[in-house]
This record gives structure tokens, sequence and C-alpha cells, in this order.
């Protein structure tokens, strides 16, 4: 959610904040804002509305100087609205915000008691008016600040410039990304790393309870305490295939067709191609000393966890539960000493998985991390964590790092057996070797899906669409159903095949279309058995399936998309591809915003 780009430089910034903006707009927003210090003081122009409103707002009313800050804003507290973005100020301050003051109530009423005006809805037009209260105490611009965020309670990333201070920004951190670059022009703060490529050469990540005080020469970092913190600048490196849509329509398309590379680097990271082994190494030590596994995740990460508890009770031999991070920590679940807590997260900045993994510290568990960014928070606060190695993902609705995911937890699981003594060298020869054809195979599935255009037309139109499965189908159903929901705006549900008959069948008629999950194996049966339920009732059928299956139910459907035969190991990774490119020519169809679906964001950085 929110993005914060800010420019201190010895060159004119209004065009490099936008372009940071710009950068930052993939993690979703509804106004943006700039705030430029220059002889007139702070200087603001703000707008609701994409980007270009603020564009065209510059062009109209041009302002220009060396030091600015900008944001990019998606509502929690107030409407979207022109008062609301940010940034927010009085004549002696102007902050960016992203987070949430879960005090603001508080401060706000000793803010107005001391005749501090409000003039948004928010709840970060606190932090400037903390500021300058202090300010008019007759502090510092930097202990002004430190002041400040003592008495924030929630989650913050802060950038800041005074009008006292016309060639400094000020930043803090507390739960909240802020990472800071360098280059030949200057420094500039950024909620993450892939807005600073096209301007910063090296980074550093400003880490909880820090401030740091930016010119155009240099940066200083102090922790709470006001002792000087000393961090290394570190190469930045963006990935060319991770920077524009290189020649797709969209980030989303692009992701979908970058998952055959994702899968081979992944295998490489973390398997001996020679060998055809896992490389111990690479995961952590002493799995084989856990009792129960805890998986803990949000949307697309905890249906990747749905599917992987099947791989760890298969191939590892260890009960597994499954949660919502937002629900975890409230459950106050007895927990065994043995058990390892995995937590998955894209980003490594989710608020509700990243309270869930300090609630599991506390209560002694060890504690794992997957996710796709490693110098996140909830890398460094875990006992160890994996990478998905799925490069930046720009499309708001998770594809690569889904499949990125769920293939890592699938290594994770062989790893587990292996270390245990439960899965021997033939076995996971085997397994590995056939995990080897999936790069291969993924693009073949992806190059010939080009029918699904006419299935997706048949869904354009609908109101409500219902998803089954059975078995690993059942989390690749829900994760289906979120894909359409997300970006086509359709209602979707997804159930369990079996429990139709517990409810959800009184849905079905020939208004709802119904996308049936059926890989071959143990479950087809059944599943098919479940279909020719819906269809009996009037439902349009698309069934996706292989072509045996396809054949078996061919007087049951309206459509169908074929999957290549393939071993029971890759199926759900293959299975997803149908999934999500029927989302993606739905909503193309439609013609919303599939990279930036409306009221959705990126990483969801505050509970």
């Amino acid at each position: 959610m929110c993005g914060i780009f800010a420019a201190v430089s010895n060159e004119f910034v209004t065009s490099t904040l936008v372009g940071g903006l710009s950068s930052l707009s993939y993690r979703g927003y509804d106004s943006s804002g700039i705030v430029i210090v220059n002889e007139n003081g702070l200087q603001r122009r703000r707008a609701e509305g994409k980007l270009q409103a603020l564009s065209t707002l510059l062009a109209q009313n041009p302002v220009e100087g060396y030091i600015g800050i900008a944001h990019t804003r998606w509502a929690t507290h107030g409407e979207p609205s022109e008062r609301n973005a940010h940034p927010h100020m009085t004549d002696r301050v102007a902050v960016v915000h992203n987070g949430i003051i879960e005090n603001y109530p508080d401060l706000k009423a000793s803010l107005e008691r001391d005749g501090y005006h409000f003039e948004s809805d928010t709840d970060s037009e606190t932090i400037p008016l903390l500021i300058s209260r202090n300010l008019d105490k007759g502090m510092s611009p930097e202990t002004a600040l430190r002041e400040a965020v003592s008495q924030l309670d929630g989650s913050y990333a802060i950038a800041a410039v005074f009008a006292d201070e016309p060639q400094t920004i000020y930043a803090a951190r507390y739960g909240s990304p802020l990472v800071i670059g360098q280059g030949a022009a200057g420094h500039f703060i950024s909620s993450d790393s892939i807005a600073l490529s096209r301007v910063a050469r090296n980074l550093c990540y400003l880490d909880d309870n820090e401030i740091a005080r930016i010119t155009v020469n240099e940066i200083g970092i102090t922790n709470a305490g006001g002792c000087t913190v000393s961090k290394e600048l570190k190469p930045l490196i963006i990935s060319q295939q991770d920077q524009g849509k290189q020649g797709y329509k969209h980030f989303m398309l692009k992701e979908i067709h970058q998952q055959p590379e994702v899968m081979r680097n992944t295998l490489n990271h973390y398997c001996d191609a020679a060998t055809f082994t896992l490389k111990s190494e690479a995961f952590p030590a002493n799995l084989s000393h856990f009792e129960r596994l805890s998986i803990v995740a949000c949307g697309t990460s905890y249906y990747a966890g749905m599917v992987a508890r099947q791989w760890f009770e298969r191939y590892a031999c260890i009960p597994v539960d499954v949660d919502i991070a937002s629900e975890y920590r409230y459950r106050e679940s007895p927990f065994s000493p043995n058990t390892l807590a995995l937590f998955i997260s894209q980003s490594g900045e989710t608020a509700d998985s990243l309270a869930a993994l300090r609630y599991s510290k506390e209560q002694g568990l060890t504690c794992l991390s997957l996710l796709n960014v490693e110098s996140s928070s909830m890398a460094q606060e875990s006992d160890a964590f994996l990478r998905t190695l799925a490069g930046a993902e720009i499309g708001v609705a998770s594809t690569k790092a889904f499949t990125g995911q769920l293939l890592v937890l699938l290594l994770m699981s062989l790893q587990m057996g292996k270390a245990s003594g439960r899965l021997d060298e033939r076995a996971e020869r085997e397994l590995i070797q056939h995990l080897y054809t999936l790069p291969v195979e993924m693009a073949k599935v992806i190059d010939e899906m080009a029918s699904i255009d006419k299935v997706a037309e048949s869904l354009v139109h609908s109101e409500h669409t219902m998803y089954l499965g059975r078995g690993m189908s059942f989390p690749l159903a829900l994760e289906g159903a979120l894909k359409l929901k997300e970006i086509s705006y359709i209602h979707a549900e997804a159930y369990p095949a079996g429990e139709l008959k517990h409810g959800p069948i009184a849905l079905i008629d020939n208004k709802m279309p119904v996308v049936m999950i059926a890989p071959p194996g143990p479950m087809m049966g059944k599943t098919l058995s479940n279909l020719r339920e819906v269809s009996s009732r009037g439902a349009q059928v698309i069934l996706i399936s292989n072509g045996s299956g396809i054949e078996m139910a061919r007087q049951h459907i309206t459509q169908a998309i074929e999957v290549p035969e393939t071993d029971a190991l890759l199926q759900p990774l293959l299975y997803t591809l149908p999934l999500q490119l029927l989302a993606y020519h739905v909503a193309c169809l439609k013609g919303t915003d599939v990279d930036q679906p409306r009221n959705l964001a990126k990483s969801v950085t505050v509970e």
C-alpha cells in the first residue's frame, strides 16, 4: 500500500519525484502529492485519483526545487480525496507517512486542546502537528521529530522536510519499510528498492526505531537513544527482466510468462542438477527435530500453505496446521515446544504475518519465514528464512510469487523428509528429476492456452462464479476464485467439491458458471461425479483437466481447458496456470485495471 519517495539532489527533483511515484504505483493508491522546498518555503501539490491527475496539476501550476518528498496514498483513515492526500503539513514541516497511528484519537484530542487545527480526516496529520508543537517549544527539527515519533503507537515510515532546514530530509521507521538510496545526483528515499533503480546505485535499509538525517552529500543515522548507527551501503541490483513490461500488455501477463524461469532459478538454488539431489546447505539446519509444523500466511500465501500441508504430511510425515495470520494470535492455541512456525509472505512486510511471527517468538517457537525480499522485516526477525527467487512482482494479483512459494514449500517438505530419514535417496532423486521437467512443462502450458480467450468470453457477463476442487485442487480453486475477484470484480467463491450437498449446491442454476478443477488421480472420479451434479442443475461447467478427463465428462460440460499429462507431483503448479490466465483474460475483456485493481494494495503493511 502507500508509497513514499523523496529526493535531495544537486538537480531539480520534481520530475524525479513523479517518476519515483510512478514506480511505486503498483502498490495501489487513490491519491498522490508532493512538497518541494525552495526559496518560497514548503510548496505543496496534491490530487485525487491516478498519478496523471498530479502530473496535470504540476503542468498547470509548476513547482521546482532541489529537495522534496512525495507520496501515493491508499486510504485507511478518511475517504480518498485531495484534502486527505499526503503530504500533510504546517507552515514549518511537511510529512509523508506509511503505516497507521493507532493512538491518533488521543493525540488529536491533545493537539486540538493546544490549539492545533486538523485539515484532514487522516491519522497521519497528527505527525506534522506533533512535530510543529515541538518546534513551537523551541526544539530543533531532529529533536522535534524524535520526540514526536516516541509518542506514536502503531507503525510508520516517515519522510519529513522543514522550512527552517531546507537542505535536509529526515526519515524515520517503525514497522513499515524504508530504503535510502545513493546516486550520482544525491540521495533518495523510497518504500522499496524497485523505485530507486532509476536514480540510485547503492542503498541501505532503515531498521525499526532509527532516524536518518539526509543531505545531498551525507547520510547520518541514529537509533532511539540518539546513538550513531553505522550502515554499509550495498549495490542496488534489479534484474532487467523485472523492469518494464518487456513488450507485454500488462505486468501480470509478463509475470505469468516469467514463471518457467522462476522455477528454473529456484530449482538451481535449492537442488544439484547433476545428481538430482537437494542442497542441504540451502535449507535451515535441524529440520528433522520438529514434531509439528504451523504455517501462517495471508491471501494467496495462505493458499500456498494449504497446498503445501499435503506435501509436508506426505513426504515429511509431520502434522501441519495452516492459519490465516490475522486470526492466528487471537486463538491463544497451546503450542508444542517442538513446533516449527513457518510464515509465508511475498514482501516480508505483511502486517498480520509480521505480528503473528512476533507472537510466536514470544511463545518460544522457532520461526522460519518464506519470502521474496531477504532484506525485509520478517527475514530479519525470523530465526531463519527461505527465498522464493521470484524477482520483483509488480502486478497486484500474485502469479510468479505464488508458484515460487509452492515450489520452495515442496522442496522444503522433501528436505524435511530427507533429514528425518523418511525420504530415501532413490525417492529423492526421482522426485527432483521430475521437478526439473517443470520449467519446460510450464512454458508448454502457457503457450498452449490461446483458446482460453473463448472460455473467458463466457464469463465476462457473469455476476457470480463458483470454483470447485478436491484434495490439492481445493486450495487451487480458492486461488483461482481470488484471482477472478481481484482483477475482474466478478464475485467468485470456492468450495471443496465434496461439500456441494452441504449447502453450496443451492446456489446452482443456469446463471451460475462453475469452474471445476479435476486433474487425473484418485480424486478424479469423485470430482467428475460432483461435476455431473452441478451440470444436471443447469450450471455452465468449465472443466480444467487432462484430455481423458475432459473426454469422460464431455456431455456434462460447456467448455474445457486441457492441461497436458504430467506427473502428479507437478499438478498443483501446472493447474495454477490456466486459473491465472482465465482471470487475466476475463479482466482484459471487461476492461478493468489488471495491474492495479481497485481498492487493493500490493503489500498490506497495516492491520
